[in-house]
């Protein structure tokens, strides 16, 4: 079993920057794409970007497209979203999750493909 912790979320000014790390624990971590999404409040969950389980394949939101990076490092279990040209819609609980199955691209937007979430971590742009 997986375990996902996040962190690096914060409040930031509108144009801003933060990155979000999200570590694992287990020896599997790299068998496994791994995704973000964020919920603000009173909406729901929704999808944000996703990475391969080698890194090379990588999916963003529309919303997002252009503005964030998704990388790991399988040498250090960890995922990375840098978000970059914040602003206030980015608002929301972030949290990292993996992916059902070994050896998939992370080409799935729906919650329901991941099967371990982290606490989520509060990103708070201000305008």
């Amino acid at each position: 079993q997986v375990q996902l912790v996040e962190s690096g979320g914060g409040l930031v000014q509108a144009g801003g920057s933060l990155r979000l790390s999200c570590a694992a624990s287990g020896r599997a971590f790299s068998r496994y794409a791994m995704g973000w999404f964020r919920q603000a409040p009173g909406k729901e969950r929704e999808f944000v970007a996703a990475i391969s389980w080698g890194g090379g394949t990588t999916y963003y939101a529309d919303s997002v497209k252009g503005r964030f990076t998704n990388s790991r490092d399988n040498a250090k279990n960890t995922v990375y979203l840098q978000m970059n040209s914040l602003n206030p819609e980015d608002t929301a609980v972030y949290y990292c999750a993996k992916e059902r199955n070994a050896y998939d691209y992370g080409s799935s937007r729906l919650a329901s493909s991941y099967d371990s979430w982290g606490q989520g971590t509060q990103v708070t742009v201000s305008s």
